[in-house]
């Protein structure tokens, strides 16, 4: 069976794996995969480029940095048709973006030009978003700045944490590629020019970013708790006279009205609420000290009948 015709695939995580998955399933010839070596540090949570790339037969580079002569190289000798990055996590330089023939295209997790850069679906989620989605668009050397091939759209529901929103865009980037395959093989696409100033850059996001502000209101707390809600490190509050740490790792937003002093943080009926400082009622579904789940009998036995925030990040 003749192929597509050739590319070069820069890619990770689960996007990067059905995306892949689609140009084979287009008949492109993979040439190599550029990829990276799993941080024994993080949460990996998600498939594996390089396992799909071995099943397929495809060589695969893992190299701590991508604009290298030796990869530059080894990319000129390829002569790649397409270049493609699939949630890739390094920036790919001038040069490296002009060895392919017919150009090279970034998959985005957002609705581009909105949350350009890091984090796309998590920043989205804390900024109470009702919708994002996947974005194909022609690279550049500046990030997530050249034209637009193709968009996808997906919900985001009230009570999704990220990761739930994540599943979704991934099914939304498939679907955006597939839109967009068969003029990229054809050397007929259609762009659309990105309006920068229609968006927003936004960086990276670190565990210590999880910190709750119990100046906040009930919305920003749960956007906040669901946004870095398990797989990612999880929302906390610090306890006074240090060596504790609460964790608030799952919430429900019902826009109830508070019950009493706030804001506060107790058991009733079963149930553990956060009443916060607008007079709004949250429930929280999960919660952990220092990393250890904390039930309402757990609860009662550390803190009483209530846990109340005089100042943020100060419970009495």
């Amino acid at each position: 069976m003749t192929a597509a015709g050739r590319a070069v695939v820069f890619a990770y995580h689960d996007v990067g794996v059905r995306c892949l998955s689609m140009l084979l399933a287009h008949e492109v010839e993979v040439a190599l995969v550029v990829t990276h070596e799993d941080d024994p540090g993080e949460n990996v949570f998600f498939a594996s480029v390089a396992g799909l790339a071995g099943l397929a037969g495809i060589p695969v580079v893992t190299p701590r940095q991508a604009n290298t002569p030796e990869l530059k190289a080894r990319l000129r000798a390829l002569r790649p048709d397409w270049l493609f990055s699939f949630y890739y996590r390094h920036l790919l330089d001038e040069e490296l973006l002009a060895t392919p023939r017919a150009g090279a295209f970034n998959l985005h997790g957002s609705l581009l030009p909105k949350y350009r850069g890091r984090a796309p679906v998590n920043w989205a989620v804390l900024h109470g978003e009702r919708e994002t989605g996947a974005t194909l668009h022609r690279m550049e050397p500046k990030p997530d700045a050249g034209a637009i091939l193709s968009q996808r759209r997906v919900p985001i529901l009230p009570n999704d944490t990220a990761h739930q929103v994540f599943a979704k865009v991934v099914v939304a980037a498939e679907l955006a590629l597939e839109d967009a395959l068969p003029g990229i093989l054809a050397d007929d696409i259609v762009e659309t020019p990105m309006d920068l100033a229609a968006g927003s850059y936004f960086g990276g996001r670190r565990p210590e970013d999880g910190r709750i502000s119990w100046h906040n209101g009930a919305w920003e707390i749960h956007n906040l708790i669901r946004a870095v809600a398990p797989p990612y490190p999880g929302a906390f509050t610090e306890l006074a006279g240090g060596g504790n740490r609460l964790q608030l790792l799952g919430s429900y937003y019902r826009n109830e009205p508070a019950k009493g002093a706030a804001p506060r943080i107790y058991w009733e009926q079963g149930a553990c609420h956060a009443d916060c400082i607008d007079g709004r009622r949250l429930r929280l579904t999960r919660l952990a000290l220092d990393g250890e789940p904390l039930d309402e009998a757990a609860f009662r036995a550390r803190f009483g009948a209530r846990l109340l925030f005089d100042q943020p990040g100060k419970p009495t």
